[in-house]
């Protein structure tokens, strides 16, 4: 079957998502979804569809859709790509903006899946190593077709500096995308850079801050120019008519989304504080989870400790850099509440 099959697909590794147990007992922490329901508008519109409309194709462009999103930024509809999920958006990047014989810059450790899409595309990986402390410095006269900067960056839950970001990219000579799933959660972000920069993109999900990793609906904002390439690649109909009605609604209901993330955030600070009493080091984290070191007792055994007790978090022991850290999302109160208390049973002993 091997000749059957390109080699670069037949020497790849596929993408490995974050386990989803259906044991409703579990407490899951492990792969940064937000614990609270989203709009109430998602359910009225929901009893609003007509179940006819699903016998035609959704709107290919996803107009209406994209004008929310274009009032919620202050740019133009012809500003901003919506596509299914913010993996989607990434995936055209790399077709869009990488020659064959051109190459694919990030930041390691960064999300996981940057690596697999260039593979997939079978193009070079140029990754820049993070320093210990998880902040990053380019080699120098460093170049790539197209840079994958997640900011804050996942799994470490650090921002990087503004400024550091804004310099890069106005100097860079080929396409950055920074990837803002979290930037809800942070204090600020780089939203006007996609729309004062020529060769930059910021994509945004609707999986974290608005409660919906369900409905796979994620965009980018950047000039016309690069949101027109990637029209031009995309999927007939990318996006489909429920996700798109879902996400619109959910999009106008500020709200509840800024209720939801304050809600995640106060608990993040709580557990933060926590962890650090233990003894554990704790990332200042600008997301909705919490990279932590945990000192004494260590990542591996904790993680397996937790397991027992049907709290699941997400380990990366495959990397000498994380193997160290464990990545821990924010639940609900409740279930953080029972997290540290079967921590502290564990540090303690009493486990």
């Amino acid at each position: 079957m091997s000749n059957l099959i390109r080699k670069s697909v037949q020497a790849m590794s596929g993408y490995v998502p974050g386990e989803q147990p259906k044991d409703a007992d579990i407490v899951k922490l492990n792969t940064n979804e937000n614990p609270y329901l989203p709009s109430p508008d998602v359910q009225d519109i929901l009893q609003m569809v007509d179940i006819a409309m699903l016998s035609r194709y959704p709107d290919p462009v996803c107009l209406e859709l994209r004008k929310v999103i274009a009032e919620l930024h202050g740019c133009a509809v012809e500003n901003v790509f919506v596509g299914n999920g913010s993996d989607e958006v990434l995936a055209l990047g790399i077709r869009a903006f990488v020659e064959r014989d051109g190459s694919v810059g990030y930041f390691d450790p960064s999300y996981s899946l940057y690596p697999i899409l260039a593979d997939i595309e079978d193009v070079e990986k140029r990754p820049v190593a993070l320093t210990s402390a998880f902040g990053w410095d380019l080699p120098k006269n460093y170049d790539a077709s197209l840079f994958l900067l997640t900011n804050p960056n996942a799994p470490t839950s650090l921002k990087f500096n503004r400024s550091n970001v804004e310099t890069f990219a106005k100097g860079f000579g080929g396409v950055v995308l920074i990837d803002e799933a979290y930037a809800d959660f942070a204090d600020e972000n780089c939203m006007d850079l996609a729309l004062d920069n020529v060769n930059v993109l910021v994509a945004r999900t609707l999986s974290k801050s608005y409660s919906l990793a369900g409905i796979r609906l994620g965009y980018c904002v950047g000039s016309a120019e690069l949101i027109g390439a990637m029209f031009k690649i995309k999927d007939s109909y990318n996006v489909n008519y429920l996700t798109q009605e879902v996400a619109r609604v959910a999009v106008l209901d500020q709200d509840t989304m800024k209720a939801n993330v304050s809600a995640i955030v106060e608990t993040r600070r709580m557990v933060a504080e926590k962890l650090s009493e233990f003894g554990f080091e704790v990332s200042d984290s600008q997301t909705n989870f919490l990279w932590v070191k945990p000192l004494g007792i260590g990542a591996k055994p904790l993680f397996d400790r937790l397991r027992t007790k049907n709290i699941i978090v997400r380990y990366f022991g495959n990397d000498e850099r994380t193997k160290d850290y464990l990545r821990i999302t924010i639940g609900t109160a409740p279930e953080m509440l029972k997290f540290l208390d079967t921590v502290e049973e564990i540090v303690n002993g009493d486990f």
